[in-house]
């Protein structure tokens, strides 16, 4: 990946000068013309496009990629986020192909930039970065008119969350976001900010990786008053409460907040960021009402 990352890439624009943008391998990708054929490696970036208006430009989409359902139902399907057909994603010819610095595998990533295929590379790690992205794929897509709202939306959403949580107690938070072994979110992350920004502290966010590693015992030590186990990216469910039966001295399950919640409000920015903001907050207050678990989501 580095040996590709200070290399450029280009796609076409009609009407005005070249625009140049750095991508989050430090990589320039210069525009100079409305992409007419794209491929979303994202599926967060994938929902978020058909909402700016680009449902006949995309034209390749991982199977992961299931929002909006009719819109990708007929969309080329080029692999897995982290098993791209790279072939497949060449032989759609695209001018604009939107990539992952985590979610998409790195040598996958460097197979296409090495190919030739103009990529932009993402990273969201915090919502106000997630905000910014959508300002930069507007701006690269043509789409700003459309987008505006939606990303007005966000921004004032965030706003508003900022500072009705200025005064809260903050919540301790466990989310892990996988199970055997377990795993859960860190510093920099989308997920990690969001729940900070919600009035919570991610029990973890001391640790250096981004998604660290943990046995049990370790979350046991801090002490979470909230557990959120969410349906992706592992799918967490009932029967996944009984892990945390054993340490009935875990403030979370001494009083019953193991909430189950949809992954997708805590891991997909774009469209979903402004409710995200509404739903977590919502989970976290249930946490400082120790009793009143009951609206849980089921």
């Amino acid at each position: 990946m580095e040996q590709a990352a200070g290399r450029r890439a280009g796609v076409a624009r009609p009407g005005g000068p070249p625009l140049t943008l750095v991508d989050a391998l430090g990589r320039s990708l210069t525009v100079r013309r409305r992409p007419e054929r794209i491929v979303s490696l994202v599926p967060s970036i994938t929902e978020t496009l058909f909402a700016f208006g680009l449902e006949r430009e995309i034209v390749g989409v991982t199977r992961f990629c299931v929002e909006p359902r009719q819109g990708v139902a007929d969309k080329t399907k080029v692999g897995g986020t982290k098993t791209l057909d790279i072939a497949k994603i060449r032989a759609l010819k695209p001018d604009l192909v939107i990539a992952s610095a985590e979610e998409n595998g790195p040598s996958d990533v460097a197979q296409l930039i090495d190919c030739g295929c103009p990529v932009f590379v993402t990273l969201a790690t915090s919502v106000e970065s997630a905000i910014d992205l959508l300002r930069q794929l507007a701006t690269i897509t043509g789409t700003t008119a459309v987008a505006r709202p939606i990303i007005q939306e966000a921004k004032e959403a965030l706003g508003s969350m900022v500072a009705a949580s200025a005064d809260l107690e903050r919540v301790r938070v466990f989310c892990p976001i996988s199970r055997n072994p377990y795993m859960t979110c860190g510093r920099a992350t989308y997920m990690g900010d969001l729940i900070a920004v919600c009035g919570g502290r991610n029990v973890f966010d001391g640790r250096r990786e981004r998604y660290p590693r943990l046995e049990l015992a370790e979350m046991v030590a801090l002490d979470p008053q909230v557990i959120l186990l969410p349906s992706e990216p592992y799918r967490f469910t009932k029967r996944h409460k009984a892990d945390f039966e054993a340490f009935a001295e875990v403030t979370a399950v001494r009083n019953g907040p193991i909430l189950l919640a949809d992954g997708k409000m805590l891991t997909w920015y774009g469209i979903r960021t402004a409710r995200s903001l509404s739903e977590v907050k919502r989970l976290l207050d249930i946490a400082r009402a120790p009793g009143e678990s009951s609206g849980s989501p089921p």
